[in-house]
């Protein structure tokens, strides 16, 4: 089959271009932000014609910058995904955001439930949501995404580590770390398996805070995990309201022959070899 994965320079991006080559596929057109504008119409079709698959990695991810500019932010995460939508259509594989639900839930989000986001980055990602639901393509959301590649909470609390003695983390938010080279296993799998179009959540089972999250970094790099101490969001005022709980509801792969994800905290230890390179 031939693949087109749009933002490929970035943390997706990458491990999906390398998931894709691990799975024996070697027809794919790995387009990065300076080989394909997405908001382009005639780039866009260009780039999606002939793809049996388009994996779409590239978007808007600066939260607190979107408050400032949303207009700039849905131009890139929704109207720019309702065209790859309208040229690819059941063909195209999105990825959005835990940020497209308000977070005051108290048990996972089920893939139906209502869009109700709290911040302009979270209603940027239901305007793509919408469009590519609409035109019978794939919605994977994920949460508390980390890997390899780009900057990401993980690596951070790692960077952070040689240079302080005690770090203050948040610890009344909730949600599932995910790696996102399991993410891209799992997106693949999908594709192949001639899956059923719809929404599906791309998380890691199970769920924890970041405060327990820097400590079980601490912990599988050797360090001491009580250099971690806890603290309230409200000590870290930032433009986005951030949802307190994250955690998404894995019941749509049923049937679909892909496993969901594992827990958070193996995959968190499988993770460090590549995270500390």
């Amino acid at each position: 089959m031939r693949w087109l994965v749009t933002g490929a320079g970035g943390m997706l991006g990458q491990d999906l271009c390398a998931a894709l080559a691990s799975a024996g596929e070697t027809d794919v057109v790995a387009a990065s932000r300076s080989d394909l504008d997405i908001t382009d119409p005639s780039s866009v079709r260009a780039a999606v014609a002939g793809a049996d698959f388009v994996l779409n990695a590239a978007a808007w991810t600066d939260v607190d910058g979107a408050e400032a500019a949303e207009e700039a932010a849905t131009a890139v995460n929704g109207d720019a995904v309702r065209l790859l939508a309208s040229f690819a259509g059941p063909r195209l594989i999105h990825f959005s955001t835990d940020y497209v639900f308000d977070g005051s839930a108290s048990v996972p989000y089920l893939a139906d439930h209502p869009q109700a986001p709290v911040n302009a980055y979270g209603r940027s990602k239901a305007v793509g949501e919408r469009a590519v639901l609409d035109a019978g393509g794939y919605v994977i959301r994920t949460a508390w995404l980390y890997g390899a590649h780009g900057p990401n909470f993980v690596r951070t609390m790692l960077r952070l580590a040689e240079s302080r003695d005690t770090l203050d983390v948040v610890d009344d938010q909730t949600g599932p770390p995910t790696w996102s080279w399991a993410l891209a296993q799992q997106t693949v799998a999908l594709a192949l398996a001639d899956a059923p179009p719809g929404a599906y959540h791309g998380t890691a089972a199970g769920s924890t805070t970041w405060f327990w999250l820097a400590r079980a970094v601490f912990a599988d790099a050797g360090l001491d995990p009580a250099r971690v101490r806890p603290t309230t969001s409200d000590r870290f005022p930032r433009p986005a309201r951030r949802p307190s709980y994250s955690v998404l509801s894995h019941d749509g792969w049923t049937g679909t022959g892909v496993a969901p994800l594992g827990h958070w905290r193996s995959m968190l230890t499988d993770a460090m070899p590549a995270l500390r390179r």
